[in-house]
């Protein structure tokens, strides 16, 4: 039998990662502890995903109120981290959604009047990478945010997004490929 993870399935442990009882699903200290033990790598792919810290903290915190109301219902067989990812996640693109609507509206609103000059403090704030990620279709980012921020395995990977492990990697290849020329073939 493997030692149980920080996501509450057995198997290898990430680096760091302290061996850790089951969650036992409905139980709120349970999920105060998974809250403690996951709420900075949740935040850090909203971040990734979104770009924006401030709209990646309402995210975090809109999908901890819905994990928490879905407690009880969680099953143990799904890794309890992954699981979190999902709802985030889910969360994150459906903000992505409806800014992209309000967006829309804006600039029906906007036709016939110059736009803002881009602020270049703001410019300056984001690294090429950052901006290269929020370039990528919002499946691809979150991939890549996952593994390389994360280490998430494509198991995990495939639990968090709700797709099949060989779409990860398919993903995973894609967004690379896709980063590379973003970035100019570095």
């Amino acid at each position: 039998m493997y030692p149980l993870n920080q996501t509450g399935s057995a198997g290898a442990l990430r680096p760091g990662a302290a061996i850790a009882r089951p969650y036992q699903a409905g139980s709120s200290q349970d999920f105060e502890r998974l809250y403690r033990a996951s709420y900075s790598r949740v935040l850090g792919t909203l971040i990734g995903v979104l770009g924006d810290r401030a709209a990646a903290e309402d995210c975090a915190q809109e999908a901890f109120v819905k994990a928490y109301q879905a407690w009880p219902h969680w099953r143990p067989d799904a890794p309890a981290e992954a699981w979190l990812h999902r709802i985030a996640l889910n969360v994150a693109v459906s903000l992505q959604r409806r800014q992209r609507l309000r967006e829309a509206g804006e600039l029906v609103r906007r036709l016939g009047r110059p736009a803002p000059p881009p602020d270049p403090a703001l410019a300056a704030e984001h690294s090429e990478l950052a901006a290269a990620l929020r370039r990528l279709p919002a499946k691809q980012a979150a991939a890549i945010v996952l593994r390389h921020y994360h280490g998430y395995s494509n198991r995990e990977i495939a639990y968090a997004l709700g797709i099949p492990e060989r779409t990860v990697a398919s993903r995973l290849a894609a967004a690379k490929a896709r980063l590379r020329v973003l970035l100019g073939g570095r």
